[in-house]
């Protein structure tokens, strides 16, 4: 793994759901009539890592695959096309690399079909995989909740939070999908677990509805600094995003308007923006502001992973030079 910084030196490490995705190229298409599939990397805390090393950050995944092609596939692009460190991606010798297909009918909700049977390497996580204190000594630290959806990943992650000791800049992204979880009130539970040792929390009107009750935003935003948050953020779609501070804080940040071709990337291409700000020093307000900019970027495109913005195309929507990095002045509050 030359050309990698020592662990020591990472900024962020993402733990959760990594994939081989597979996008209809016909969009707006019924699964029925789709001919052909663009391949790539996937899975929510991935694309995050990728999209952060995107924008020029030391990004690594905490993760599993299969020992299997794809499995070999997702190590080799992370490391040589996408530049994140693989170190922390395990390979299971058993279990297959999940798959996922992304039909785009409508592109701005796409159906998702995944193949994560008999069950996914990536929820076999232990404490075996990576050192106590590279988790505790990086800078951010971002968790999916589904990699709390199932044993042993979910006592891992739970104890590697525990042990990080809610050290900013710790983020837990709500990330609800039913198809992983046994229930609803089982991803509140755990994700209760989580909360209490964040500094911020990520998710959308549904992901906040599961995970604290309520799926009004400001009820959301209120409900989740409870746990001792920092800060919260809940996405709102077409209507932009809620940004709230234990400080009092509370600024709608407006939608960034696009003509959507996929749906699914906004959201990761959001969380690696937030953690590119974070670790830029800047307000989360202003990190909110950038990564709305981000998300907009990728709604407009085909792919999750392969389609994330750099710092110019980010600064060109923002109405900046695209010459020179973003900073937290370009997208202060007007």
């Amino acid at each position: 793994m030359s050309g990698f910084p020592a662990a020591t030196d990472l900024e962020l490490l993402t733990i959760g759901r990594i994939s081989v995705d597979l996008y209809a190229e016909q969009v707006g298409t019924a699964l029925r009539d789709v001919r052909t599939f663009r391949k790539s990397v996937g899975g929510t805390a991935t694309n995050v890592a990728v999209a952060a090393a995107r924008l020029g950050r030391r990004a690594a995944v905490l993760t599993k695959v299969g020992d299997d092609a794809f499995g070999e596939y997702v190590r080799w692009a992370l490391e040589s096309t996408f530049g994140v460190d693989v170190r922390f991606v395990g390979v299971d010798p058993v279990l297959p690399t999940p798959l996922a297909f992304a039909v785009l009918d409508p592109p701005d909700d796409p159906r998702i079909i995944f193949y994560r049977h008999p069950r996914a390497p990536d929820l076999e996580l232990t404490s075996d995989d990576i050192a106590v204190d590279i988790v505790r000594d990086v800078a951010v630290l971002w968790v999916s909740g589904g990699a709390l959806s199932a044993e042993p990943s979910r006592a891992t992650v739970h104890g590697l939070m525990a042990a990080r000791g809610r050290r900013a800049e710790t983020v837990v992204d709500l990330d609800w999908r039913p198809q992983m979880w046994e229930s609803a009130t089982s991803a509140r539970d755990e994700l209760a677990v989580a909360l209490d040792h964040a500094t911020l929390a990520i998710g959308n009107r549904a992901e906040c509805e599961v995970a604290v009750g309520t799926s009004d935003a400001e009820q959301a935003a209120d409900q989740l600094l409870a746990h001792g948050l920092a800060a919260a953020i809940v996405k709102l779609g077409a209507d932009g995003v809620l940004v709230a501070g234990a400080d009092g804080l509370r600024e709608r940040v407006p939608p960034s308007p696009v003509d959507v071709v996929c749906g699914l990337g906004a959201g990761d291409a959001f969380g690696g923006a937030v953690c590119h700000g974070l670790l830029s020093g800047w307000d989360i307000a202003a990190c909110a502001r950038f990564a709305n900019a981000a998300g907009a970027i990728v709604a407009g495109r085909l792919m999750c992973a392969d389609d994330m913005p750099t710092l110019a195309e980010i600064a060109a929507r923002l109405g900046k030079s695209p010459d020179r990095a973003p900073s937290e002045a370009d997208v202060a509050r007007r």
